[in-house]
């Protein structure tokens, strides 16, 4: 499965993220851009719950380039605005999370719900749409239970859709089970990883350090320039 970026995959735990999925009902190969842990300090320790490996389709860097090349994975990785870009960007983005420790639907679909919300309330532009589209997110879920290496996916297609599926972290499905049509929300579930305050600070850090690669490698003179950094591997 071709990816116009060619880039290493990630390993996260006992999972790996490859470099590039098909998402449910799509055509085309979305290359990974980052990848990382959710956890939760318990008692002095921290848990790991979820794997996220985070995928943007060929146009993201075109996309992003304009603004944001020459920028260092550090400006990028504390930028809130470059993250809004991504999240709001015309491009689709698929996100897979992938279960470390059990989980059920009403707790996953609670938690997003919680995030979302605040992140409308935030910017202020919480409707009674966006209260409908939650309860209907919350309405996939409840029957479902997530064991370890299950997978929920979510596939981002501006400006509106939400596409949703579940699976196996090896094994994407080829359907979706859901579509909600709800722009903030179909952009608030990848901010509420990746945004301002980010249930995932590794894989904001990862995203970061891996479109900074991408957006500033330029193609040698024989169109055979390769960089190698941050783990990322990308041929040009």
């Amino acid at each position: 499965m071709a990816s116009p970026h060619a880039v290493s995959p990630i390993p996260i735990e006992d999972f790996v993220f490859p470099p590039s999925v098909r998402p449910p009902a799509t055509d085309k190969p979305f290359f990974l851009g980052g990848a990382g842990i959710r956890g939760l300090v318990i008692e002095g320790k921290f848990i790991s719950f979820t794997a996220i490996g985070i995928y943007f389709d060929e146009g993201a860097v075109a996309s992003l380039s304009g603004k944001w090349k020459g920028k260092s994975a550090t400006e990028l990785a504390e930028s809130v605005e470059f993250f809004r870009e991504i999240v709001t960007g015309p491009f689709e983005k698929f996100i897979q999370i992938t279960m470390l420790k059990p989980l059920t639907g009403p707790m996953y679909s609670e938690k997003v719900a919680e995030n979302c919300t605040a992140i409308w309330k935030a910017l202020g532009i919480y409707t009674e749409a966006e209260e409908k589209a939650i309860e209907k997110f919350m309405e996939i879920f409840k029957d479902q239970n997530f064991p370890p290496g299950s997978s929920i996916m979510f596939k981002q297609c501006p400006p509106r859709s939400l596409r949703i599926a579940f699976g196996k972290h090896d094994a994407v499905p080829e359907a979706d089970v859901a579509v909600i049509e709800n722009g903030p929300l179909s952009q608030s579930v990848l901010e509420s990883i990746i945004g301002k305050n980010g249930v995932s600070p590794a894989a904001r850090e990862s995203v970061a350090a891996r479109l900074h690669e991408l957006l500033n490698t330029s193609k040698a003179s024989n169109g055979e320039a390769e960089t190698k950094a941050n783990g990322v591997e990308i041929k040009a």
